[in-house]
């Protein structure tokens, strides 16, 4: 993390940079700086969900490199907008509880034992 300081909320769990303030007060109908990022991850990750199966499903092995690339380029703008926006203080993460993560853990390791290598 690029020297960025937590903060916990109001939710004790949420993980999250504080608002830098750049943002007015009141919303109005024009949109912001964070409209426009947000609104631009929200189609990185539409484009990302369609190239996948683009990909999966090309059949001409050009074809397949050019759009493996793109989805590449694609996934790498969706984590930059990611990371400025919660710099900024406008994406929030929910802290999962120990408990939880172990049981994920668990469940997910106890399938090891069923690949076939």
């Amino acid at each position: 993390m690029q020297n960025q300081q937590l903060q916990q909320g109001q939710n004790k769990n949420q993980i999250a940079n504080p608002q830098t303030g750049e943002l007015p007060k009141v919303k109005t109908p024009e949109m912001n700086d964070r409209d426009f990022i947000n609104d631009a991850l929200s189609t990185c990750k539409y484009l990302t969900d369609s190239l996948n199966i683009a990909v999966r499903e090309a059949s001409h092995d050009q074809l397949h490199q050019e759009l493996l690339q793109i989805l590449n380029e694609t996934h790498q703008s969706s984590r930059q907008l990611y990371n400025l926006m919660f710099q900024h203080g406008w994406y929030k993460l929910e802290a999962e509880e120990q408990q939880k993560i172990d049981q994920a853990y668990q469940q997910f390791s106890n399938y090891s034992s069923q690949f076939p290598y």
